[in-house]
């Protein structure tokens, strides 16, 4: 058990600044799993838009997750692909990425619906929104007695989500979930990608080992 981990989320605008943006975040310290998620946009714009992302990924040994698009997975090479309650079956997208990729399950806040995704053999479930969110429209709302539940009971890890940021974290991370996964807290806070980043892991006890800048 290696504690609670970092899972980044991008933003919908990937382009301009936003490589060198990503290359700060991961550079402040380890960062388990980046998701690309964009909207609106073809596959093509995004396989470019995705392109440096990836590579960056590459480099600092983070595991490159798509939103919702199992054809842009593999078109990629990404590690894997996340997938919403109408984006399709774990099974299915096993089938097409195959047996090392790593393929989430969005959950919301139903025990049900993560059983069915551990049966159909997701590598990790997501519950959430445990906050609002500036990025999602969060209709749904999780308490974090899910997190301990599904941590204490079952194998595959989950992944808190939903409106975390540096000042809310902490009982999320204190529920012994796996994962929490954060997008504007990081991208939007004031001092920068990188500081939220360290405030972070160090809320998990972890070293960023990075030198602040």
């Amino acid at each position: 058990m290696t504690g609670c981990e970092l899972y980044l989320i991008s933003p919908l605008d990937v382009g301009g600044d936003f490589p060198e943006r990503l290359r700060a975040a991961l550079e402040a310290g380890p960062v388990a799993a980046f998701q690309f998620r964009v909207k609106d946009i073809d596959q093509h714009e995004a396989a470019r838009l995705a392109a440096p992302l990836l590579e960056i990924c590459r480099e600092h040994d983070c595991a490159f997750i798509v939103n919702d698009d199992v054809a842009l997975a593999k078109r990629l090479g990404a590690d894997g692909v996340h997938l919403g309650q109408g984006d399709g079956d774990p099974r299915d997208a096993r089938e097409e990425l195959g047996k090392d990729a790593q393929i989430g399950v969005t959950c919301h806040n139903s025990r049900h619906l993560a059983l069915e995704a551990g049966e159909m053999g997701a590598d990790y479930v997501a519950f959430g929104a445990f906050f609002p969110s500036s990025t999602k429209d969060a209709k749904i709302k999780a308490e974090p007695e899910i997190l301990e539940w599904w941590s204490s009971m079952m194998e595959p890890p989950c992944v808190a989500i939903g409106g975390i940021t540096v000042d809310n974290a902490a009982p999320i991370i204190a529920t012994g979930t796996d994962f929490i996964a954060v997008s504007g807290g990081v991208w939007n806070y004031p001092e920068g990608p990188a500081s939220a980043v360290r405030q972070l892991l160090a809320l998990m006890g972890k070293d960023s080992g990075a030198d602040a800048g």
